[in-house]
C-alpha cells in the first residue's frame, strides 16, 4: 500500500533546476535510499517530501492525500518525523531534548514522561536522560535526534545522511540502531546517503539521484549488479566501462566492437547500436597460459599495475589499448608469478558482461 508518491516533481532555484520529474512510489513499512553525489538534489528532495519546502512542478501525495499549495501541511508534518544531517540540541538536558516535541504538541507530564524514556531507551541512551545535551559526542547526540523523532511515533521519517559526520565506530552504532528501529515500528524510511554500502545494507530499495535526475530506482542487487546507464555505473563504482559498437545480434547474443576488439555479451541491441559495457573486476578470471574455457571473452594483455587490498590484489591491464582492472587472491597472484609486464589472459564470460544503450530513463 503507498504511503507517499511523487508525480514529476522538480524543484528550481531562479534558473536553475535542482530536480527534474522525479517520480517515486513508496510502500508502507519500506526503506528507500536516495544515493548520489554531492550536489546532487538530495536533500533538496527530501525536504521537499517532507513538506519543508514547495515543489517549483510536480505533485506529492501523502497518506493518500495530494498536498498542494492551499492544503494545511501541519497536520500531515506530524505524521512524519526529520532527522537532519547537523542535528541540533537544545542547552538543556537530553531528557528534555527528546521531550521537547511533545511539549509543543501540549501533551501531559505522564505522558510525556512514558513516551521520552522508551524512545530514549529505544535508541540506547536512556542512561543520558539527565546529561547536558551540548556535551554529547557526535554519535551521541545523533541518536538523541533520532530519539527525538521518534517520540512522537511518526509514519514516516526522513533521514538525511544520517551518519555523515561520524567516526566509523558511531557510524555502525546508528546503522545498527536504524535497522533495528525499523523492524520495532514498522516505519517507513526515506533516507539520503552518499555511502553505497549504507544503502545496501539498509534499505529495501535504492534510488539513484545524479544531477537532480532519478536515473535508477531498484532493488539494492538491481543497482549495483545492473547498473542503468554509464552515469550509475561511474557512481556505485564500476571500475571497467567500455564503449562499443554492435556488429552482430543473434537470438540475445551480441558482439560489439571495443576499441578494435570484439567481445561478446548478452542483451538484445541492433546492428550500429552503440552500447556501454560494465564488467566487474570480480568477475574477470585471469591465466597465464592460452586454454579455451567456456568463456566467451578472452583477451591477451599485460600488467601495468599490481596493488595489495589485503587479502586481493588489484590488477591493471593494457589488452591491446583496451584497459582493464581485475582481482585475484594473494595466494593466486603468487601461484601465477604475476609481476608488472607479465603478460597473461583475462576470460570474461558473455553473462558477466552488463549492458545499457545510451542515457538513462530520464535523461
Amino acid at each position: 500500500m503507498s504511503i507517499l508518491q511523487t508525480h514529476n516533481l522538480s524543484r528550481r532555484y531562479n534558473q536553475t533546476e535542482v530536480l527534474k520529474n522525479v517520480i517515486l512510489d513508496i510502500s508502507m513499512g519500506e526503506t528507500l535510499a536516495v544515493i548520489g553525489p554531492s550536489g546532487a538534489g538530495k536533500s533538496t528532495l527530501i525536504r521537499l517530501l517532507d513538506l519543508l519546502e514547495s515543489p517549483s512542478s510536480g505533485s506529492i501525495t501523502l497518506f493518500n492525500q495530494t498536498v498542494s499549495n492551499k492544503t494545511d501541511r501541519l497536520p500531515l508534518r506530524r505524521r512524519m518525523a526529520f532527522v537532519h544531517q547537523k542535528p541540533l540540541v537544545f542547552s538543556t538536558s537530553v531528557f528534555e531534548n527528546v521531550a521537547q516535541p511533545l511539549r509543543w504538541r501540549g501533551m501531559k507530564n505522564t505522558f510525556i514522561e512514558e513516551r521520552v524514556t522508551d524512545a530514549l531507551a529505544l535508541v540506547k541512551m536512556d542512561s543520558y536522560a539527565g546529561r547536558h545535551a551540548k556535551t554529547l559526542s557526535g554519535g551521541e547526540t545523533q541518536r538523541v535526534a533520532l530519539a527525538r523523532a521518534l517520540v512522537t511515533h511518526p509514519e514516516i521519517i526522513f533521514l538525511d545522511e544520517p551518519t555523515a559526520n561520524l567516526d566509523p565506530l558511531a557510524t555502525t552504532m546508528v546503522e545498527e540502531l536504524i535497522s533495528s528501529v525499523i523492524q520495532a515500528r514498522n516505519l517507513t524510511v526515506v533516507m539520503t546517503t552518499h555511502d553505497l554500502a549504507q544503502g545496501q545494507r539498509l534499505a529495501d530499495r535504492i534510488g539513484v539521484l545524479v544531477a537532480g535526475e532519478l536515473l535508477q530506482l531498484g532493488k539494492p542487487s538491481e543497482i549495483f549488479m545492473s547498473p542503468a546507464c554509464r552515469a550509475v555505473a561511474e557512481f556505485i563504482g564500476v571500475e571497467n566501462i567500455w564503449n562499443g559498437t554492435v556488429t552482430g545480434s543473434d537470438n540475445g547474443l551480441f558482439t560489439a566492437a571495443v576499441n578494435g576488439h570484439i567481445i561478446q555479451a548478452v542483451g538484445y541491441f541492433n546492428i550500429e547500436d552503440t552500447v556501454d559495457l560494465f564488467i566487474r573486476p570480480e568477475d574477470i578470471i585471469i591465466s597465464i597460459t592460452d586454454d579455451r574455457t567456456s568463456a566467451r571473452n578472452r583477451l591477451p594483455g599485460t600488467i601495468t599495475r599490481l596493488s595489495l587490498v589485503s587479502p586481493l590484489v588489484r590488477l591493471e591491464l593494457d589488452c591491446g589499448g583496451l584497459p582493464l582492472m581485475a582481482v585475484v587472491t594473494q595466494q593466486a597472484a603468487t601461484d601465477l608469478g604475476l609481476v608488472i609486464g607479465k603478460h597473461v589472459f583475462a576470460s570474461m564470460k558473455a553473462t558477466a558482461i552488463h549492458t545499457a544503450k545510451g542515457n538513462c530513463p530520464g535523461q
